[in-house]
């Protein structure tokens, strides 16, 4: 039986991670394959001259797109130029590509998914959403025969930090970001974790996954966790809430969808409520299964390469197999509900004068509210929780009392 070759892109974090462990657990590898695997090349432009695998080491792309020999690649560059070139022109000379690289399949998946069935191979991405925490797959297999009403969580393990510290220790935003990055977990620029880009882009893939239209991460929402204070932890903390970074899909009504990124009180009833640090945690609701948690560290070097390892042996496993998973492209947004028409319980924190007269004519604008106290709460400020009314209505509302009040916060509610 012909060896199972394979060959990796890119040798930082993940790369590097993802040859540790094929090859520490390469016996157990080969007997769940029912052949002998190995890989053959690591492709970077970097020298690693002190690597145990620094003859595998190439520089040429081609090398490993024209040797016949090459079943699988997994592709942990990143981004959306080189890799979209690369994955491309494996999937069609039939070579099956896994990846971490969840920027490029929530830009290009339907098409690179395409280009896949057509050349009789795979082109899987467990690693892309969660980390080591399998996803992916229960969504396409296991969970298949559900229809799934809604899929949401904490899908990015830096801003879930930051919120645990301020949350946990009282931390000001700028003080977790900088442990954070001091602990390895913010990048220098963290902008695409704590503006919830990255939570935009897994949402995307898997609200792609189990809806089977392309939804494509310009079209949604999102916003970051750079506007929460320890003012607002404090308040939700008393009304039995914590505040998450949330990425959610779901069902509207028969044929829409509805699809954000934001930070969320969360019940503490939630389970979600109670997940800290850097782990991450996707709640999915069908509607035989009910609600299912899926939990664990959502990102780091041997996580993210367990999912991509297991990837590769299912692609060597099912070689001239198609894999089923796919969807389809969308060349229209116009069934993603606009996220101010999606119905949502506001908390609200204002700076008003006089606040205390206020409560009358804010209860009566929004048909009822629940106020929140802290402790020391200053004499002009005020916080709420709306009753669930179309977000469009809340900032109507709001307006109306903008000439004589700060809109300090305003944050959805799970």
């Amino acid at each position: 039986m012909a060896k199972g070759n394979v060959a990796v892109i890119g040798y930082g974090v993940v790369g590097s991670g993802t040859v540790e462990l094929f090859e520490k657990n390469l016996e157990s590898i080969n007997g769940k394959i029912g052949r002998e695997c190995d890989i053959k090349y690591i492709l970077d432009l970097r020298d690693f001259p002190d690597s145990p695998y620094a003859d595998r080491m190439i520089k040429d792309f081609d090398t490993i797109l024209n040797d016949p020999d090459i079943e699988v690649v997994a592709e942990v560059v990143g981004g959306k130029t080189f890799a979209y070139d690369y994955t491309k022109k494996l999937l069609s000379a039939g070579k099956s590509v896994v990846t971490s690289n969840k920027e490029l399949v929530a830009a290009k998946g339907a098409e690179l998914l395409k280009i896949a069935r057509e050349n009789n191979c795979n082109y899987l991405f467990e690693a892309s959403v969660g980390g080591g925490i399998p996803i992916i797959r229960p969504l396409n297999k296991c969970l298949a025969g559900n229809d799934i009403l809604q899929v949401c969580g904490i899908l990015n393990g830096t801003t879930n930090f930051i919120l645990t510290k301020m949350i946990r220790e009282g931390m000001s935003f700028d003080d977790a970001l900088a442990l954070a990055q001091k602990n390895g977990y913010a990048e220098a620029d963290p902008t695409a974790d704590v503006e919830g880009i990255d939570a935009q882009r897994k949402i995307c893939i898997l609200g792609s996954l189990v809806y089977g239209r392309h939804i494509y991460p310009e079209w949604v929402h999102h916003s970051g966790i750079t506007g929460i204070t320890t003012d607002d932890v404090e308040y939700a903390e008393n009304a039995g809430y914590s505040i998450k970074l949330i990425g959610s899909v779901n069902k509207i009504g028969d044929d829409k969808l509805g699809c954000m990124v934001c930070p969320r009180l969360v019940p503490k009833s939630n389970l979600l409520a109670s997940v800290d640090d850097v782990y991450n945690a996707i709640s999915v609701t069908g509607d035989g299964v009910g609600d299912v948690l899926f939990y664990g560290r959502g990102a780091g070097k041997l996580p993210t390469a367990s999912a991509v390892v297991g990837d590769m042996i299912d692609c060597l496993k099912h070689r001239h197999t198609v894999l089923a998973m796919s969807w389809e492209d969308s060349d229209s947004n116009d069934f993603l509900v606009p996220y101010k028409q999606i119905e949502t319980a506001m908390y609200v924190r204002v700076k008003i004068a006089d606040a205390e007269q206020y409560k009358a004519k804010l209860s009566d604008m929004f048909g009822g509210l629940i106020f929140i106290e802290r402790a020391n709460r200053s004499s002009d400020e005020l916080a709420f929780i709306t009753p669930v009314i179309k977000e469009a209505d809340i900032d109507e509302g709001l307006k109306k009392i903008a000439a004589a009040a700060e809109i300090a916060s305003k944050i959805r509610v799970l």
